[in-house]
């Protein structure tokens, strides 16, 4: 497992279709499984989409068509909604849907297990994916689909952790079975290779699981002041980053990356 655990190589991303299928099932309704199927928006942390993501879209004053990847009940699209003419959701849960999202009713689609998506070339003029690759092992192919999908001039907002969560291999508290971050290297790879131009690039969410621990609560994350900390805090501590940190001083460091991403017009 070192080529794994070293981040020279992505786990999960050269399966066969019985290990996808495998995988898929497993996580299918694990996350519906864990935290329940009636979340609350109420408790949905818009700030790093806002501060990271939406922020840079001012030139979509009007979007057609938009997917939400692995979205569930889409609660990610509020700050934007009303910009929103017709919403997709491609989700592998059954469970946490919504029937509406501010005067939108999404349309759902269950995700194809090889990964395929269902959906001519050059479709969508925004596009999600928000920590959803991170439960999926093909995930050059996913991108790949993402990408095939979104209009030219298109914009695609990608956020992932870039840490291997611990070691997969074993059972972890709050996570399911297969998820595992991505290496920040790989993933940026698989963007150039696509011809995808990076309009920003950030890390971010430094120390938290520490923080939640000393605070004895998670919630001071919700906070906007929180973000705006972190956010230089994250530029300080972004030379220490290790796919797989092995002791604490290594943990030091921003645990996720948010992409805004253009698809540009050849």
């Amino acid at each position: 497992m070192d080529e794994y655990f070293s981040g020279e190589k992505l786990y999960g991303d050269d399966f066969s279709f019985e290990q996808i299928q495998k995988w898929y099932e497993q996580e299918a309704e694990a996350y519906a499984n864990m935290y329940g199927i009636n979340a609350n928006e109420n408790n949905y942390n818009h700030h790093p989409n806002i501060m990271y993501g939406y922020k840079y879209l001012n030139k979509l004053s009007n979007i057609k068509c938009a997917l939400g990847y692995g979205s569930s009940w889409g609660y990610e699209f509020l700050p934007i909604i009303n910009k929103i003419q017709e919403l997709h959701i491609i989700d592998s849960s059954q469970q946490t849907v919504n029937q509406k999202l501010g005067n939108l009713t999404p349309i759902y689609h269950l995700a194809n297990i090889s990964g395929a998506i269902d959906f001519p070339d050059n479709t969508f003029e925004l596009i999600t994916v928000f920590s959803t690759l991170h439960h999926i092992p093909n995930v050059t192919f996913v991108l790949n689909e993402l990408f095939r999908v979104l209009k030219p001039n298109g914009y695609m907002l990608l956020r992932e952790p870039i840490n291997s969560m611990g070691d997969w291999q074993e059972e972890r508290e709050g996570l399911t079975v297969n998820e595992r971050g991505i290496p920040p290297q790989i993933l940026e790879k698989i963007i150039l290779r696509a011809d995808i131009q990076i309009v920003k690039r950030n890390y971010f969410h430094s120390m938290i699981a520490f923080l939640i621990r000393i605070s004895n609560k998670s919630n001071f994350f919700q906070s906007k002041t929180y973000h705006v900390i972190d956010k230089y805090l994250s530029k300080l501590l972004k030379f220490n980053m290790h796919y797989h940190p092995t002791n604490k001083l290594q943990r030091i460091s921003p645990q996720e990356v948010f992409y805004v991403l253009r698809k540009l017009n050849r």
